[in-house]
C-alpha cells in the first residue's frame, strides 16, 4: 500500500477568460486518488473537514477506491486555494488556510505505527507547508521511513512561512526520501545557483535514488543515482494538474512495474524503458 499524505481542499480555479469554477484539489489529494483508480492499494493521511466540501472530498477518495482509515475527521471548514490559471494552463495560487482542515493534522491524529502493508509514503505540497500538518510528516517519515519508499514532491508554495524555514524542511525531507519530484521551477527556488540538471546531481547527493524534474512544455528529466539520465526533454502540452499526474506516474511505477524493493536499493536494470507522460489532466 501507498500512503498518499498532505491536503484535500477546493480549488477555486480563476480562469483568463474571467470564468471561475470550483473543483476538488490538493496535490496528495489528486494523487491519491489516481493511484487508486489505477488499482493501487492506496490509503489518504491528512484532515479533512465533515463540511459539505469535506464530505465531497472524502467520498470522492472513497469512491475512487483510496481508504480513508488513516485519514482524520474534524469539524473546521475546509481549505480553499484560490488558482488564477493563465492561457498556458499554468496556475498562481493563494491559500484561505487560517482555522481550515487541511493544516490540523497532528501527532495524536496518527496511528503509532504503520502497519507492515505500508511499502511507500507520499508526501509534499502544503503538506510540507503548513504546520502543525508539515511537522506532523516530517517526524512521520523519519520515524516510518526504514524498510520503505519515500516519495518527495515540493510543489514547492512560497510566501506562506519563512522561507529559511521552508527550505530547511525541505532538505531534511529530501535527505530522507528514495524518489524526489520537482519541477523546473521548484529547483530554481531551491537551488538557484544551478541548472535543473546540476540540483538533479545536489539532490542525489543528498540521499535519493531517482530524480525526476517537470519542465512544463519541455517534457521531463531524470536522474538515477546509477545510471544519470534516463529521459531527455520533450515536448509536451501543460495542464493545471499536470505535475500531479506526473507524480503519479512515479508512485505507479514504483509499486508496480518496476517494484518497491527497485527504488529503495537495487540499480536500473538494462533496458528499463523510462517515458513520459505527454498530457495530464486535473482529477
Amino acid at each position: 500500500m501507498i500512503v498518499v499524505c498532505g491536503e484535500a481542499l477546493i480549488d477555486v480555479i480563476h480562469n483568463d477568460d474571467g470564468t471561475q469554477r470550483a473543483v476538488p484539489g490538493g496535490g496528495p489529494f489528486n494523487t491519491a486518488r489516481a493511484l487508486a483508480r489505477l488499482g493501487v492499494p492506496t490509503a489518504f493521511l491528512g484532515r479533512i473537514s465533515n463540511d459539505v466540501f469535506g464530505r465531497q472530498l472524502a467520498d470522492l477518495l472513497v469512491s475512487d477506491g483510496a481508504s480513508l482509515e488513516l485519514a482524520s475527521i474534524g469539524s473546521e471548514a475546509t481549505t480553499i486555494a484560490v488558482a488564477d490559471v493563465d492561457s498556458a494552463g499554468f496556475a498562481e495560487y493563494q491559500f484561505l488556510v487560517q482555522g481550515t482542515s487541511a493544516p490540523n493534522l497532528t501527532p495524536e491524529m496518527l496511528p503509532e505505527r504503520l502497519g507492515p502493508t505500508v511499502e511507500a509514503l507520499h508526501l509534499g505540497t502544503l503538506g510540507l507547508v503548513l504546520d502543525p500538518m508539515a511537522s506532523t510528516l516530517v517526524d512521520l517519515v523519519h520515524r516510518e521511513r526504514d524498510g520503505r519508499v519515500v516519495i518527495m514532491d515540493p510543489n514547492i508554495r512560497i510566501g506562506l512561512v519563512p522561507d529559511a524555514e521552508y527550505r530547511d524542511r525541505l532538505h531534511d525531507v529530501m535527505s530522507q526520501s528514495t524518489i524526489v519530484k520537482a519541477s523546473n521551477a521548484d529547483l530554481a527556488w531551491l537551488y538557484p545557483d544551478l541548472t535543473y540538471e546540476s540540483a538533479a546531481e545536489q539532490i542525489l547527493g543528498e540521499g535519493p535514488s531517482l530524480v525526476v524534474v517537470t519542465l512544463g512544455a519541455l517534457g521531463a528529466f531524470g536522474a538515477h543515482r546509477d545510471l544519470r539520465k534516463i529521459g531527455k526533454p520533450r515536448v509536451c502540452r501543460p495542464r493545471h494538474g499536470g505535475g500531479d499526474a506526473a507524480a503519479v506516474l512515479l508512485d505507479a511505477i514504483d509499486a508496480d512495474r518496476l517494484g518497491l524493493r527497485l527504488m529503495m536499493k537495487d540499480p536500473l536494470p538494462a533496458g528499463v524503458d523510462v517515458r513520459v507522460v505527454r498530457h495530464g489532466r486535473t482529477l
